[in-house]
């Protein structure tokens, strides 16, 4: 496929990297097999202990260099790395869907993320503010500053194979840090990939080797990062039981995480919505990327007064819905991402069905021309009880939800009854109604949304949930600050030395 050799990926056995500079390395061969034809795409080998502590080395040599280059400078270099990917997104676009098994416009879209997280970390370069703050003495300044951490250790998941990475990577850099990226093992290849694209940008700008790191491999490969000192902070995206056991590894060393975990995302369909809106909305959050990501709609709050009606509409979209090869722009859903996640959603199926659960559109296992991977399945519907354990639980598959509401009181109160708190929407062109669910009364999720689905956020706000998501917060706003550490500094230039609380130490 010509955009595999476009990104370099050539089987070429590579897996851990410092940059410019590939290693070789005694770990066990990651295949690739992509979902959409079960065929082999490439192989990439896991790196083992002595390359790992290797890498570990070139990056803290690295950061020593990389913090003394002027902010506005290491912004240049991502600059020109956004440009680079302008350049490469339509064959980059194109292994995101290939290796992962989403939409060719999806994939197209991850991209462009990255390249929006690059202009978004440009302009940061040169805003990284910090505060001044009046002294109670006399002839004194006080202010605060913001400094690097060093290495920033990054674990992505398969969802969001290189989009996720650059949101972390892009602000580290600019934050004066250098970054130890492990992909997930499902997509390796998007990771070596990013490899190739970045080390041709930092090789042009002459980056110390080692800015850039990328390791591949498992459990054990993420067990060596959550307990290692020389790395401050670890950002993880992945399932709430894999970030408790890095949360415990990594607060035991007394280190810091960015954790974006689970999501059990709902929309509220007000009696006042618009619901050809609310339609689009529902769907796409439920069926993209074959409802595997964080942020997919899993449950639909619906007013009574307008459920049957609602419902009807969304049975007929869902009977045009698409299911084929992801890189065929007419279809909107392609695979899982393997048969285990296959697995899991006919459990949840039968799950909920024992639980009372009521199934108006039905799921099954795709078979035939065209889904011989057997890892294509039917999107569905069910209808449940709020208080449901499936209904509580975070299926990574397209199964959706529907449950009636009488008030906006008891929609709200559904919405934040489940231990997972990302994102949440609302569809209502009623302003008290929008206001409530925005308010502390209101939906207690990390994203909260009004006429717009709990899926497709943008670079500008920082993302991220409360409860068993997490509670980190990765792109926009000020998560920048999570990459830095923060120092109160206080200057006397008087010729005294004035104690602080009026305290007396005369001798």
């Amino acid at each position: 496929m010509n955009f595999l050799h476009a990104l370099q990926i050539q089987n070429k056995n590579e897996g851990s990297s410092t940059g410019t500079e590939w290693k070789k390395s005694n770990g066990q061969n990651i295949i690739s097999f992509s979902p959409v034809d079960n065929k082999e795409i490439g192989t990439v080998i896991a790196t083992d202990k002595a390359t790992y502590e290797n890498i570990i080395d070139t990056a803290q040599n690295a950061f020593v260099e990389w913090r003394k280059w002027p902010a506005p400078k290491r912004g240049e270099v991502v600059r020109q790395l956004g440009e680079a990917l302008r350049n490469e997104k339509q064959a980059l676009g194109q292994l995101v869907s290939y290796e992962m098994g989403k939409s060719l416009q999806e994939g197209l879209g991850e991209v462009q993320e990255m390249i929006d997280i690059c202009d978004f970390a440009v302009g940061l370069s040169r805003q990284l503010y910090g505060r001044t703050m009046h002294s109670e003495r006399p002839l004194h300044r006080m202010y605060e500053q913001w400094h690097p951490l060093g290495i920033v250790g990054i674990i992505s998941a398969f969802n969001f194979p290189v989009a996720v990475w650059s949101w972390n990577a892009t602000l580290a850099w600019v934050c004066g840090n250098v970054t130890v990226w492990k992909p997930s093992e499902k997509t390796p290849l998007c990771g070596n990939a990013i490899q190739h694209i970045v080390a041709k940008v930092f090789k042009a700008n002459q980056v110390p080797e080692g800015v850039n790191n990328l390791i591949q491999g498992g459990r054990e490969v993420g067990e060596w990062m959550s307990h290692d000192n020389n790395i401050p902070l670890v950002s993880a995206t992945g399932s709430t039981k894999m970030g408790k056991e890095l949360n415990q590894a990594v607060a035991a060393r007394l280190g810091k995480t960015i954790l974006e975990l689970g999501g059990n995302n709902a929309i509220i369909i007000s009696e006042h919505a618009d619901l050809e809106m609310s339609l689009v909305g529902a769907v796409f959050g439920a069926v993209g990327t074959a409802g595997q990501r964080c942020t997919s709609t899993r449950r639909l709050i619906i007013h009574e007064k307008v459920y049957d009606h609602f419902v009807t509409k969304l049975i007929k979209a869902y009977q045009q819905i698409k299911i084929g090869d992801p890189l065929d722009s007419k279809n909107h859903m392609g695979p899982l991402i393997d048969t285990t996640a296959v697995k899991m959603y006919l459990d949840a199926i039968e799950a909920c069905k024992k639980e009372g659960g009521k199934f108006i559109v039905e799921g099954g296992v795709l078979a035939g021309a065209g889904f011989e991977s057997g890892c294509y399945v039917k999107p569905c519907i069910a209808e449940v009880q709020a208080q449901f354990k499936t209904v509580q639980h975070e299926t990574f598959a397209p199964i959706l939800y529907l449950m009636k509401y009488a008030t906006i009181e008891e929609a709200i109160a559904i919405q934040n009854d489940v231990p997972q708190g990302l994102s949440s929407a609302i569809m209502t062109i009623n302003m008290r109604e929008s206001e409530l669910f925005l308010s502390q009364l209101g939906s207690d999720c990390g994203i909260a949304n009004v006429n717009i689905g709990t899926s497709g956020a943008e670079i500008g706000g920082a993302f991220g949930g409360e409860k068993e998501t997490g509670g980190g917060r990765e792109s926009g706003s000020d998560a920048w600050k999570a990459y830095m550490r923060r120092q109160t500094n206080t200057i006397n230039w008087s010729t005294q030395l004035p104690l602080a609380q009026g305290i007396k130490f005369d001798f």
